[in-house]
């Protein structure tokens, strides 16, 4: 995690002292919100808020066509229905993940609009849940505990689209990824899930709003 830091700062110090004298090529640091979905037949899922933020780069490539490339780090949430002894809940599930993009962009209006897609890089861990939370029965699965499902598939490949628009200097970023691999991929290693018979299958769906200032 660190080398890939240090990667993205050698990486946009290049980029900034080569194409420096050109307004469009900036460096950005971004923050902002994000709402986690999980596109899946075996569980119901309700989206819940998070955060994400990180640093970004974008460049002159050709003609009205820009490169945009980013590291940014997100804590993002779902949720879903569980019994707690004869209680029914909502468990909370945490995506703590890394997140590297490669994007073109087309600028539709210079210095103000710009719609952005392209390939996302995810590196997460285990999924995060409340300790009193992690013996929870899974309603949708009842022969499933939620600390059967934390260990998901730990590298992501997500597809972006997005907008990017205001001011020279400041930009709101509104965006979209679809997890184009199986997020539950890694559970058919879980002995509870190959003893249920169940195939996972799911789809993260992201939604981020971030807020930008070029240095």
């Amino acid at each position: 995690m660190r080398n890939l830091f240090f990667f993205f700062i050698l990486f946009s110090c290049s980029v900034f002292a080569q194409r420096g004298n050109k307004d469009s090529n900036r460096i950005g640091i971004e923050g902002g919100v994000t709402q986690l979905n999980v596109f899946t037949d075996n569980l119901t899922v309700t989206s819940e808020v998070g955060w994400m933020a990180g640093l970004g780069v974008r460049g002159n490539y050709y003609n009205n066509w820009q490169m945009g490339f980013g590291m940014f780090f997100t804590d993002s949430n779902f949720s879903i229905p569980t019994l707690n002894g004869l209680q029914q809940t909502q468990t909370n599930f945490k995506m703590s993940a890394v997140q590297i993009y490669l994007v073109p962009s087309y600028t539709a209006i210079e210095d103000h609009l710009n719609i952005e897609f392209g390939p996302v890089l995810q590196i997460n861990g285990k999924l995060g849940i409340d300790k009193d939370d992690e013996n929870n029965l899974l309603l949708d699965q009842p022969g499933l505990i939620a600390k059967d499902i934390v260990d998901v598939s730990k590298i992501n490949a997500n597809f972006y689209v997005g907008i990017n628009g205001g001011i020279k200097n400041i930009r709101a970023r509104i965006g979209y990824q679809y997890g184009l691999t199986n997020f539950f991929g890694n559970l058919k290693e879980n002995e509870n899930v190959i003893s249920s018979g169940l195939n996972m299958k799911g789809n993260i769906g992201l939604i981020s709003g971030l807020i930008t200032i070029y240095l």
